[in-house]
């Protein structure tokens, strides 16, 4: 993924990406750190990365998730699912995630301030747009009204 942006202290960067993507696991895996989807990340022992597609049941996953778990990334594979918004915001608030919450596949740069207040906080911009352009749709908009998975209290509790 050559287009990756992290936030980091609070500020959106592009980096580096040393992991691999792999949307089907089969007999030979690439070198390197790994994201893998979750039955193979299963198999493997949970010490790869952990790819997560829409129908995948993020509540299933209590208590089988590792500290030691690296990454999730959760897939998009068509910008108008919106299922992996609902995920991201399981995992942080029921489930507690605090590791990196990576945002794969049909990502773009009007989805980014959106995800990033469901609680993502790297996402692979589809290697077609530029990753300049991105940036600027983590600045989104200055004030939310409602709670998310970064501020859970609503505006009118913030006073």
């Amino acid at each position: 993924m050559k287009n990756l942006i992290k936030l980091v202290d609070g500020q959106a960067r592009r980096v580096d990406d040393p992991w691999t993507l792999v949307r089907e696991a089969g007999e030979g895996l690439p070198g390197g750190p790994l994201i893998l989807p979750l039955d193979a990340w299963r198999e493997r022992g949970g010490r790869d990365g952990l790819l997560l597609q829409p129908d995948d049941e993020v509540e299933a996953l209590v208590g089988e998730l590792p500290d030691a778990l690296p990454l999730i990334a959760l897939d998009f594979p068509s910008f108008r699912d919106g299922r992996g918004y609902s995920q991201a915001y399981l995992l942080r608030t029921r489930l507690g995630w605090r590791g990196e919450l990576r945002a794969v596949g049909d990502v773009l740069r009007d989805q980014l301030a959106h995800m990033r207040q469901c609680g993502f906080d790297a996402f692979a911009v589809r290697e077609d747009k530029c990753v300049e352009d991105a940036l600027k749709g983590l600045a989104g908009v200055s004030v939310l009204y409602g709670r998310s998975a970064i501020e859970p209290r609503p505006l009118f509790r913030r006073r």
